[in-house]
């Protein structure tokens, strides 16, 4: 992996106004045409992402909180810290930070190059 100078800047994209986001590093992947970013998400108590997708896999762990994730057309997930989850390609979902403290999880997303990492859907 290529380090990238903008490593622990907050991402610039659709969910950048809403939750506090780090990007911790990001660089090439083997798979060709995509690149591994990985960031680490603060979700404030009662606060949503707002319903979202990103242009590849999004691999998650949840570090601390409780984080329910409604995911289209899937069974909605009370992850708690500790807990994993899974979200495929392009699939809307929404993340809210059910309390009492700040939901903090880490992301890696394997995801398409020059794609912002997430887009806001309706």
């Amino acid at each position: 992996m290529t380090p990238d100078p903008d490593v622990g800047t907050q991402p610039q994209d659709a969910l950048a106004e809403t939750l506090k986001r780090t990007e911790i590093q990001r660089g090439d992947s083997s798979i060709a045409g995509r690149e591994i970013v990985q960031v680490r998400t603060e979700i404030p108590a009662g606060a949503a992402s707002g319903w979202h997708t990103h242009p590849g896999e999004e691999v998650g762990y949840i570090l601390a909180g409780t984080v329910q994730m409604e995911i289209e057309d899937r069974t909605t997930l009370t992850l708690h810290s500790g807990d994993g989850f899974l979200i495929p390609p392009r699939t809307s979902h929404n993340a809210t930070d059910l309390g009492p403290e700040t939901g903090q999880m880490l992301s890696t997303y394997i995801t398409e190059i020059g794609k912002p990492i997430a887009t806001f859907t309706t």
